[in-house]
């Protein structure tokens, strides 16, 4: 289970004289294999939001509990370390999740199409190529729960597709966050949803009710 309590959070602005209340007493609770989405326009928070689930912030009140692994953004090429090779990368990641190397080296080699770019540094990526990366490599590591931003989406349709059957069907059992400002995504995959609007969060009873709301913004 993962569970938001109270969860407040703020950033600093006027040169710190004051602080932007973003989140404001967020709660939540996902059980394992649930599928929730939060949607929210542009601003809302819904980075914010994914980034203290992940742990790379922390909040400024309020508690986040988890008995799941969780992953890091999917797609989410920035956290490679630039001057690595592709299969530097992978060998980084893979002693930090103490998985085999050698075997998810294979699946990111299959699943990238990358070829000999994976031995160029990652700097030299386009966007895209490290975002096939950054999906590759997570589905190398066995998370409880995966959270998904829309703009995951990586490469021509074919590989769309591929990517979609690799998370949402043969990793169906688990969890997911997926956070989105438009609402294909959320009804074809959720099976919950909440909105984010003005710092708060509204937790509904079924996807259809939470994108009425969120329509009627």
């Amino acid at each position: 289970m993962l569970e938001l309590i109270n969860v407040c959070k703020t950033y600093p602005i006027h040169h710190g004289k004051s602080e932007r209340l973003i989140l404001n007493n967020i709660n939540l609770c996902i059980q394992r294999g649930e599928k929730w989405g939060i949607l929210g326009r542009n601003g809302a928070g819904k980075s914010t939001l994914i980034r203290l689930i992940n742990g790379v912030e922390v909040p400024k009140s309020g508690t986040i509990t988890s008995d799941m692994s969780i992953s890091w953004p999917l797609a989410l090429g920035s956290t490679f370390q630039g001057s690595l090779t592709g299969r530097d990368n992978v060998k980084l990641v893979s002693r930090i999740y103490n998985v085999d190397f050698n075997k998810t080296m294979a699946l990111v080699e299959d699943f990238t199409e990358l070829g000999a770019y994976l031995n160029e540094p990652v700097k030299s990526y386009s966007s895209g190529m490290s975002s096939r990366l950054a999906f590759a490599i997570s589905m190398s590591v066995e998370f409880d729960c995966f959270l998904i931003d829309e703009g995951m989406s990586v490469g021509d349709h074919r590989f769309h597709q591929k990517c979609d059957i690799e998370l949402f069907e043969k990793r169906g059992d688990r969890a997911m966050i997926i956070v989105a400002h438009q609402v294909d995504l959320i009804r074809a995959h959720c099976d919950h949803a909440a909105v984010l609007d003005k710092g708060h969060l509204t937790v509904c009873d079924s996807v259809d009710e939470a994108i009425q709301i969120y329509e009627g913004l």
